[in-house]
């Protein structure tokens, strides 16, 4: 894998735990190998199964499509929100396959966190040549 990187997003943050910092090289590198592998132009719901494929051969627990619910005002809704990934319960990748990132995708990615507690996430868009500009770590 080339050296690169990846542009980050953070939020006046502590340091990251080892654990977290090894499981965000393995989502970088399973994008390098699936986007090596499939390149652009395929529907996001192809790069979220092979991602998790390659993570899950790599030894990482994998949950794919997880509803994080909303709590407000003491109530819990269930209909909250949807991560495509869930690497190891500890990091968050969220996947596109688009011509032009949204910067909404940027806020889900930071609610996403937000909601869950978590602290690392990916935005992973596929739809580009070099998947190292497809790229974005937010840390909160």
């Amino acid at each position: 894998m080339e050296d690169f990187v990846v542009s980050e997003h953070s939020y006046n943050y502590t340091k990251l735990s080892d654990n977290e910092e090894q499981i965000g090289k393995q989502i970088v590198h399973a994008a390098f190998k699936v986007h090596s592998a499939l390149g652009p132009g395929l529907l996001e719901k192809v790069y979220e199964v092979c991602m998790a494929h390659e993570l899950n051969k790599a030894g990482l627990a994998v949950k794919r499509q997880v509803d994080i619910p909303i709590t407000y005002d003491g109530i819990v809704f269930e209909e909250g929100l949807r991560l495509d990934l869930l690497v190891e319960g500890k990091v968050i990748s969220e996947l596109k396959a688009v011509d032009l990132l949204n910067p909404v995708w940027d806020a889900q990615i930071i609610s996403h966190l937000k909601l869950t507690g978590l602290r690392l996430g990916y935005l992973i868009n596929f739809n580009v040549p070099l998947i190292k500009n497809g790229i974005k770590r937010f840390i909160i």
